[in-house]
């Protein structure tokens, strides 16, 4: 049984403490908040055995094995590494640091310490993603990618009226690409590896947030264009063109339906079971490297280079509005 403790307490928490349990074998043994009450209240709303607001005396527990983190962006790397210096495996919320060299110190950490990190990119653990991967062949050579993601946030309006609010706050690590924009570059350097080259465009919100933007990523051969959105809305599917057909994909975040058109017109619809979204299979890769002692090499290569990528669209669109 992997006992873990949760760091934030907002609807992701929610959302995992449910996956866990779907995977199974896994406790919920403490849930962590600033707030005592809060911690207390959280904990039984999650089912977690106990509560704490000392986040030094929970890392220091022997009732904890694993921490997941799911606290403001910029609060990821430091609690992130505190765990590991405790001793306990690591689970962080996406984007797992600000920086590759964060992650690079996260995992070089991990690895002194004899524990596991890893990035909760629930994208990519979906077997949708790798349903995307297994039809790419079917293209010949691939020569144009659109990866789309548009969700106007609920919360926008708050943010509109005039208040502060922690996923549009930049010095909490909150904004569009950080969130909704993470999926595509992290889908982009899964299937194709990381560019050669980054130009990038963001509209920012009150408060100096990016809330939508377009990207566009060079490879020798292939162009892939980004597209993402907390702002605004929309259906468009994601899609990847190539020299002998393209495939369409439903939602870039978690592919459920696939649809393979070839240039002589005959079409395939490939269907993907499981829910839309869920972070049940990052949460089971987690766990098998905790039990088994795996190698996370390809995780963590993946995590990087995506970090690397964003750092790139961060200082092509500061660039670019004179920022």
């Amino acid at each position: 049984m992997l006992r873990f403790a949760t760091i934030g307490t907002s609807w992701i928490t929610r959302q995992f403490a449910s996956d866990a349990a779907v995977v199974g074998d896994i406790s919920l043994a403490c849930a962590y908040s600033r707030d005592a009450a809060r911690a207390a209240e959280f904990a039984a709303e999650i089912g977690a055995a106990a509560s704490s607001a000392d986040l030094p005396g929970m890392l220091a527990s022997s009732a904890v094995d694993a921490v997941y983190v799911a606290s403001p962006n910029s609060a990821h790397f430091a609690q992130a590494l505190a765990a590991i210096k405790a001793g306990k495996h690591v689970l962080v919320e996406k984007p797992a640091a600000l920086s590759a060299v964060d992650f690079q110190t996260l995992r070089d950490a991990a690895d002194a310490h004899g524990v596991v990190v890893l990035e909760a990119m629930r994208t990519a653990y979906d077997p949708g993603l790798a349903r995307v991967a297994s039809l790419l062949g079917e293209l010949g050579v691939l020569r144009r990618a659109s990866l789309r993601y548009c969700q106007r946030s609920a919360r926008y309006d708050q943010v509109l009226a005039g208040e502060r609010v922690n996923i549009f706050d930049p010095a909490l690590g909150g904004g569009a690409l950080n969130d909704i924009g993470y999926y595509c570059v992290s889908a982009m350097v899964a299937l194709f590896g990381e560019p050669a080259q980054v130009v990038a465009r963001w509209v920012t919100v009150p408060g100096g947030a990016d809330g939508a933007g377009t990207i566009l990523a060079g490879y020798p051969g292939l162009v892939v264009d980004l597209g993402y959105s907390k702002i605004t809305a929309s259906s468009l599917p994601s899609e990847i063109e190539g020299e002998r057909g393209f495939l369409t994909i439903d939602r870039i975040d978690s592919p459920r339906v696939l649809r393979l058109t070839r240039l002589d017109g005959t079409t395939q619809t490939h269907e993907v079971p499981g829910p839309e979204f869920t972070l049940a299979f990052g949460i089971q890769r987690f766990v098998d490297l905790c039990r088994d002692g795996g190698h996370a090499g390809a995780d963590h290569a993946r995590t990087l280079g995506a970090l690397r990528v964003l750092e790139a669209i961060r200082a092509s669109a500061r660039a670019g509005d004179g920022s």
